[in-house]
């Protein structure tokens, strides 16, 4: 029986639970066969202390939907995914609203692969441009 869109957003969001992701409000939104989106509120939790959203709280939304696209796409009963490098540049500040990462693949491969993902505000404004490399792993049995 082939997951409906819904279930599949619900099961991706209730691994959320006692996370980072959690902590963060972080929720995925919407997915395709090469694509995730992922949406996290900006509030005080995630501001500089100047009242501006803070580099770092956007790099951990782009690392959690660029990791998350890499695990929906490898056979998890045998292998896991950790990240190996993130980049972002940071182009806009944002102080309140919601902000979506949607990560595409530049690279799928059986090891390793490449993510773009960009941040955008609810007016669609680019906020931040993000790469990830993530390497799959085989799991220890």
């Amino acid at each position: 029986m082939q997951m409906t869109k819904e279930d599949f957003l619900a099961k991706a969001n209730a691994a959320s639970k006692n996370t980072l992701m959690e902590t963060l409000d972080i929720e995925m939104v919407d997915f395709g066969d090469d694509f995730l989106v992922a949406k996290m509120p900006v509030t005080s939790k995630v501001y500089q202390p100047d009242g501006v959203l803070h580099g770092g709280a956007t790099a951990a939304l782009a690392e959690s939907v660029g990791s998350f696209a890499s695990h929906i796409f490898i056979d998890t009963e045998n292998m896991f995914v950790r990240g190996l490098e993130i980049t972002a540049n940071h182009l806009k500040s944002v102080t309140k609203g919601y902000i979506y990462a949607k990560a595409t693949f530049l690279h799928k491969g059986r090891t390793t692969q490449l993510l773009d993902i960009r941040v955008t505000d609810e007016a669609d404004n680019l906020i931040s441009i993000c790469r990830l490399s993530t390497i799959s792993l085989p799991k220890k049995k």
